[in-house]
């Protein structure tokens, strides 16, 4: 088999893109026959690359065993719901892996910077996040946070290649134009998600790399790392230290 087929990814990153997704592939076979639950968060400022890293992992996986979710701004209905609710129904189920492009903490990050949600929300879902996931968590939910990290000058170029891409301007949003005249309240509500809503039992993984693709190896790589399943080869290395890093104090500006 010419594996280089299935791919049009720098040579460098051929063989080990192979062998991890052929490993992601045993891992969902391995979390449909057990019936666990895992949720994988995909954060990180806008053009960080999250959607890209969904769609590698997903890329080779059994459709019927997995979800990605990508909500959207909430209908009048879900606004007049208790906030977690429509995050709730997208949960996985028994033997499902569920990747969500953004996800609940939209409310830590986005919107206070763009004045989507009042103080008071912003106060309630910081005070609710953490009983939340631990109930997820004591459920048997296995939950994952992680956040793609991207620099100004590095997010800079990328909208501006977007805007000039006819395949790819619908990607640049109304936030997306905001975030560089607002990188610095961006950081603001970002250090203190990190400070909040990191826990034991529900830390932040940060994923840090100049390239995007070894950024997705490192996250796989990440999430192998986690499991014991029937067949899993010696071969998968664990993530780098450099660019796999669990937050602490010594992390903000990442």
């Amino acid at each position: 088999m010419d594996i280089k087929e299935y791919y049009s990814v720098n040579p460098k990153h051929v063989d080990e893109l192979f062998l991890l997704q052929s490993e992601l592939v045993k891992l969902q076979m391995h979390i449909s026959r057990e019936k666990l639950r895992l949720a994988i968060i995909f954060e990180g400022r806008d053009t960080a690359g999250k959607g890209a890293a969904i769609a590698r992992f997903t890329q080779f996986l059994n459709p019927q065993h997995y979800q990605a979710v990508a909500l959207g701004k909430p209908t009048k209905r879900e606004r007049g719901q208790w906030y977690f609710q429509r995050y709730i129904k997208r949960l996985p189920n028994a033997g499902e892996m569920v990747f969500f492009d953004r996800s609940w903490y939209n409310r830590a990050v986005v919107e206070p910077v763009m004045g989507f949600c009042t103080t008071k929300q912003y106060d309630l879902f910081i005070k609710q996040v953490n009983p939340f996931e631990n109930m997820l968590i004591e459920d048997g939910i296995k939950l994952v946070k992680f956040w793609f990290s991207i620099d100004s000058q590095g997010q800079k170029s990328r909208i501006e290649k977007r805007l000039n891409s006819p395949l790819e301007r619908w990607k640049v949003s109304p936030v997306d134009l905001a975030a560089q005249d607002k990188w610095e309240d961006f950081t603001k509500y970002k250090e203190a998600m990190f400070h909040n809503a990191h826990s034991d039992n529900s830390p932040w993984i940060i994923v840090r790399g100049a390239k995007r693709e070894e950024m997705r190896i490192q996250a796989m790589r990440y999430i192998l790392s986690l499991y014991d399943y029937e067949g899993k080869s010696s071969e998968v290395l664990a993530p780098s230290s450099d660019a796999i890093i669990q937050f602490d104090k010594s992390t903000l500006s990442l």
